[in-house]
């Protein structure tokens, strides 16, 4: 993978809210093929996570890479970072001035920047997919492919909810980032997939249950890794995506483009429910005919999309192992 050193300089940026940035740095990475000389995948990264998808550390590696489901002797793969997510020095302190459109904005720019007009596919979960559905709303021919997974074109008010609580944890609590994790995780995961991994066992040394030493220890390791600032800035996205704020609504939006859309849920999925997923694929099959409906099986929830490596992989095969590919 080819880290750039020298960001792209977006500058003099508003926001939707009217606030002005004279400059952002938008960092990216690189990996598979030379930019311009194969089919492009634009890769966005969750909550906590960063433009480094592949590689030893990437956080998707067990799905981008040589061989693999997107394989990089095919493609190249693009992933920015969210500015403000902490990867890079440059912090956003006034987290209320972005929303997630703002971040597709920037996205779009980041892609003006290196003279690609259309890309293959953009891939994204959870907030990362929210930010693809954005994309494809202010752009609607960027790609040929959109595949949010484990999101949707907006939040509902259930994921408004617990982002607001997640917003009360990070300003008002001694622990901010460990305990607004410790909440976090009862939404990443479900009940089955915590009876399944810990069966009310007890932490011997700790005299605590083992769910509880588990929580703590996902507070503290996030602690040690992740920025304050960037966590009220990335929830702040959670909460805002919505294509059709202070725009068309959702019919005409995607009536704009002929994408196919590849919608993928997870039947266990607490935050961004498999019910919703299936209710936009509905929506969509009234005016469009290339949209397509998957659903991992898991226990695991909403997670699943960083763990069920193998069923995203099946799902993906027919976008991502044609044996012909169109550049």
């Amino acid at each position: 993978m080819e880290n750039i050193p020298s960001p792209i300089i977006i500058q003099d940026f508003i926001t939707e809210s009217g606030a002005t940035y004279l400059s952002l740095p938008l960092s990216f990475t690189l990996s598979g093929l030379p930019l311009h000389s194969a089919p492009i995948v634009l890769v966005n990264h969750a909550l906590t996570g960063n433009a480094e998808v592949t590689g030893e550390n990437g956080w998707w590696n067990d799905l981008i890479g040589e061989e693999k489901t997107i394989d990089t002797q095919k493609y190249t793969i693009l992933a920015f970072d969210v500015p403000g997510n902490g990867n890079d020095s440059f912090i956003i302190e006034n987290y209320l001035d972005f929303t997630t459109r703002d971040i597709a904005r920037i996205f779009i720019k980041g892609l003006e920047a290196l003279n690609i007009s259309q890309v293959h596919t953009i891939i994204g979960g959870s907030v990362g997919g929210g930010i693809a559905w954005e994309i494809l709303a202010l752009e609607p021919n960027i790609t040929q492919n959109l595949i949010p997974i484990a999101t949707d074109w907006k939040s509902t008010d259930w994921m408004i909810a617990n982002c607001y609580l997640q917003e009360q944890i990070l300003n008002n609590s001694s622990r901010p980032i460990e305990d607004a994790r410790i909440h976090a995780m009862l939404c990443y995961r479900s009940p089955e997939s915590f009876k399944e991994k810990f069966q009310r066992t007890i932490n011997a040394n700790l005299s605590v249950f083992n769910i509880e030493s588990w929580l703590a220890h996902h507070g503290e390791k996030l602690q040690k890794r992740y920025q304050l600032a960037s966590y009220k800035l990335m929830n702040q996205l959670l909460k805002t995506i919505d294509i059709t704020r202070n725009s068309d609504d959702f019919e005409t939006l995607m009536s704009r483009t002929n994408a196919a859309i590849h919608i993928i849920g997870i039947n266990s999925d607490l935050f961004f429910t498999p019910k919703e997923n299936r209710e936009t694929f509905q929506d969509l099959k009234k005016f469009k005919d290339n949209v397509f409906y998957s659903e991992i099986d898991s226990v695991h929830g909403h997670d699943a999309f960083l763990i069920e490596y193998k069923q995203l992989d099946h799902l993906l095969a027919d976008i991502f192992k044609a044996e012909t590919i169109e550049k």
